[in-house]
């Protein structure tokens, strides 16, 4: 028998607009020991995902809503405490859906085992974790993009935006990005070789889009939605192809989802616009770890997360996505390893 105890964060209620920390219920109680095939895992760090938000909403979607009264589901990495199956030991590190809480006792076969030597733990929430599989998965299988193509990227110094454009860019396309703030627009381009960015808080979206894609817009990856989504739609180039990955500004709404009102654009050049989910394409993980390893190792490929520390200010720090504060991949650290 092993007696953990555990802090839980389960969701109390389905969110109006931007979560409460009243739509949240803090529980403390002991980790459960594993059953046959299972592991029980210490929780390192959690990944702060826009998804979320969305797996708070009653009603149809490409996963099924968190139930009222269930843990809040999100990724992690941790460390193996005890074992019931072969595949794991204690001491091994392991990524999974390990939900909002300080253990989790989960199937094996759910759990994926990393190496905090290859890359710090954080990076496997990352770049090498499903903000890197979206950005490999959306951007070369359904954004298409050729050497020499214009890509923008909204939401482009969050997690999933900043490993698109530095994909592009190792794919020999000029790489334009949305973020909001100077700082976050310096580092895209100083960093990380962005061809060009656009601060959305300062400067006038559709002018911009002008001045930096005279010929338009080959590869659209969005992550915003609304306004931004309109603005692109009206620059893009003949057969452009575009990502619909996220819509973080519509997440909070209280009122419709605002739809794309230039979509007759895709008409007039023969465009095409796809959703894409990341899930669709687990059983090819593997292959976009190993080249996106490969480029970190040569130096083409950065990482860069933003930690806040304590399973207690979830209900805050979570918010952070959706003002804009994070830089980077947000990650809530639980523990030390």
């Amino acid at each position: 028998m092993i007696a953990n105890a555990n802090a839980q964060i389960k969701l109390a209620a389905r969110p109006s607009g931007l979560p409460k920390r009243t739509d949240w219920e803090f529980v403390r109680g002991e980790a459960r020991d594993p059953a046959e095939g299972e592991v029980l895992v210490k929780i390192l760090y959690l990944s702060l995902d826009p998804a979320m938000r969305g797996w708070m909403n009653e009603g149809r979607s490409y996963i099924p809503p968190v139930r009222l009264g269930d843990v809040m589901r999100a990724g992690g990495a941790g460390v193996v405490v005890a074992s019931r199956d072969a595949n794991f030991v204690p001491g091994d590190h392991v990524t999974g859906t390990l939900d909002v809480q300080e253990y989790a006792t989960v199937k094996g076969k759910g759990l994926t085992k990393i190496d905090p030597a290859v890359a710090p733990l954080p990076v496997y929430l990352n770049v090498l974790g499903m903000p890197g599989m979206t950005a490999y998965f959306g951007l070369f299988d359904v954004g298409r993009p050729k050497s020499g193509d214009t890509v923008v990227v909204s939401g482009a110094a969050g997690a999933v935006g900043m490993t698109v454009g530095q994909l592009a860019k190792i794919h020999g396309c000029r790489v334009i990005g949305i973020a909001g703030g100077p700082e976050k627009c310096a580092y895209l381009t100083r960093e990380l070789g962005f061809d060009g960015t656009i601060d959305y808080k300062s400067q006038p979206l559709g002018a911009a889009l002008r001045d930096l894609c005279p010929n338009g817009i080959d590869v659209y990856f969005d992550n915003v939605g609304g306004d931004t989504l309109d603005a692109c739609l009206a620059r893009l180039a003949s057969h452009a192809r575009v990502v619909i990955c996220g819509a973080i500004s519509q997440y909070n709404n209280t009122t419709p989802v605002k739809g794309p009102s230039n979509y007759l654009s895709l008409l007039v050049n023969r465009a095409s616009m796809q959703g894409m989910v990341v899930f669709d394409y687990a059983d090819r993980y593997a292959d976009a770890v190993r080249a996106m390893s490969g480029y970190i190792v040569e130096k083409k490929l950065r990482s860069k997360e933003d930690v806040v520390r304590g399973l207690d200010t979830f209900p805050e720090t979570l918010l952070r996505l959706f003002s804009g504060e994070n830089f980077g991949k947000l990650v809530l650290q639980v523990a030390d390893a």
